[in-house]
């Protein structure tokens, strides 16, 4: 059993809490915040509310630093704690930028001390059934991956509107949409092009569109929007043998794979809804095969959130590396690092990364 201690305990504290009370391999115990209407709370919820940030960081008997505040201030609490000999845990993105997370995994080495983020979405149910229709081939080879999370209510009141905290969406989801795809896919991102959109939110991002393109020639787009009242798939992906799409979170979609080209033409010009056309003729039913996806999802469960944990005991036991390791969040932030640039010079960026 490891003692962990909350710093910064806000809303994403207060739900790891609610799980960490589950959980049978960390012990939360104690939290520090600078806000004392969240110490407060923190004590209501039954932890130690450390009085300064220097009485966290001396207490023997923490082991572990869940970092949960703003995101411009991870990478200074982060090489704070490792340095006190503490294990941290940090909420996403690690860092602003990439420079600032190699220091921390600098320091994570010379201290010999467990560094990993909170990149939890790999776990959700919509990815992990993508993921394994694109690995297991039922759409052949894949060229194309679309991947989309979108609302209508604009941004949330707090950090995510002000620029200099790291607010804006491709701070707080594309980190874990692109995360997900470079999760899945590990090969190098040759090009980046994004296009970025402060409708409501003049400071920040509030929408994005940025596209990746892989070594082997695999595009992804993502696309983070606040903004859309009618909404896209949550994934639509294109192989060489069929198409798969899924709906939303819920997980319903479907699977329609190709069982005959019908690349032989008709002589004549199709009648279509569409006009005269022959390129666009629609093929014939029994050319395809449909697959309805309707796996159960209630939502995300406490055993999702659990496998960040878990694969952070192990590695502090020495029982299996790291999962999610910081050289993999690295890869991310320089991602989005060249998804800024693009944004800002409105020109694709050649990366190797």
């Amino acid at each position: 059993m490891y003692n962990l201690a909350f710093w910064g305990f806000g809303e994403m504290a207060g739900y790891h809490l609610s799980h960490l009370l589950q959980y049978d391999k960390i012990k939360p115990v104690g939290a520090y915040d600078i806000n004392r209407v969240r110490q407060r709370y923190a004590e209501c919820r039954g932890l130690k509310a450390y009085k300064s940030k220097e009485e966290l960081l001396s207490d023997p008997q923490i082991d572990i630093i869940l970092v949960a505040t703003s995101n411009e201030i991870h990478k200074e609490l982060s090489i704070e704690a490792l340095k006190a000999g503490k294990h941290v845990l940090c909420e996403k993105p690690a860092t602003m930028n990439s420079a600032d997370l190699e220091e921390i995994i600098k320091s994570a080495e010379n201290e010999k001390k467990i560094f990993t983020v909170n990149q939890n979405r790999r776990v959700n149910k919509d990815f992990l059934l993508m993921k394994k229709y694109v690995e297991n081939g039922t759409i052949g080879d894949v060229y194309a991956i679309e991947s989309r999370v979108e609302g209508s209510k604009g941004i949330p009141d707090g950090w995510r509107s002000i620029k200099s905290m790291g607010g804006g969406m491709m701070l707080d989801w594309g980190v874990h949409l692109i995360d997900q795809i470079m999760y899945m896919r590990q090969e190098k991102v040759t090009n980046v092009f994004c296009k970025m959109y402060s409708i409501n939110y003049k400071d920040v991002d509030d929408n994005f569109r940025l596209t990746m393109t892989f070594e082997s020639g695999l595009t992804a787009h993502i696309e983070v929007s606040t903004n859309n009242f009618i909404t896209h798939p949550r994934w639509y992906v294109l192989g060489n043998e069929g198409t798969l799409q899924i709906d939303d979170w819920s997980c319903d979609g479907k699977i329609i794979r190709c069982l005959n080209r019908e690349d032989k033409w008709d002589k004549e010009i199709t009648q279509s809804k569409a006009g005269p056309t022959k390129t666009m003729s629609p093929r014939s039913p029994e050319s395809v095969e449909t697959i309805i996806l309707n796996e159960a999802n209630n939502g995300f469960d406490f055993r999702e959130l659990c496998t960040v944990y878990d694969q952070m005991v192990d590695a502090i036991d020495q029982k299996a590396p790291l999962i999610i390791t910081p050289q993999q969040c690295l890869r991310v932030i320089k991602v989005m690092e060249a998804a800024f640039e693009s944004a800002e010079k409105n020109e694709a960026i050649h990366t190797c990364i």
